[in-house]
């Protein structure tokens, strides 16, 4: 029997900044840190005491966009249904690298036993995002 994992992330989807260079050396940057941060306390407060998932792993993304405010109502009516969909930053890479990041060591040991990823972009009035991982335990 497959079971599934379950997080909902409130708030504008993001994406994982490259890292930045200083004098003493290089960083990650303060946004991608604190959205790292967020995804994990969510996870912790949704799933304390969780024991890591173990074996291959699939992964699927929904990012719920927000709706730009200079939005037609016909316009927003296609987006909240679907039709037209997000084509603007964060972009779907960097989405799947901060929610896999954020949860290693959480859900799983290691980012690389997700051996499948799917991800969605829309738009909605409710931005957030939604993480589903799928496996053989949990």
């Amino acid at each position: 029997m497959q079971s599934k994992l379950s997080l909902t992330v409130p708030g504008e989807p993001q994406g994982k900044l490259r890292p930045r260079w200083s004098p003493v050396g290089t960083y990650t940057p303060k946004k991608t840190v604190d959205y790292e941060t967020y995804i994990k306390e969510m996870f912790v407060i949704s799933y304390p005491g969780f024991i890591l998932l173990e074996g291959a792993l699939r992964m699927q993304l929904i990012a719920w966009l927000m709706i730009p405010k200079r939005t037609s109502k016909k316009k927003m009516k296609l987006m909240e249904e679907r039709i037209i969909r997000p084509t603007k930053k964060p972009d779907f890479d960097n989405i799947i690298k901060v929610a896999a990041d954020a949860l290693e060591g959480l859900a799983y040991k290691n980012d690389n036993q997700i051996v499948t990823c799917i991800i969605h972009k829309y738009y909605s009035v409710r931005p957030r995002l939604e993480i589903e991982i799928y496996g053989a335990q949990i």
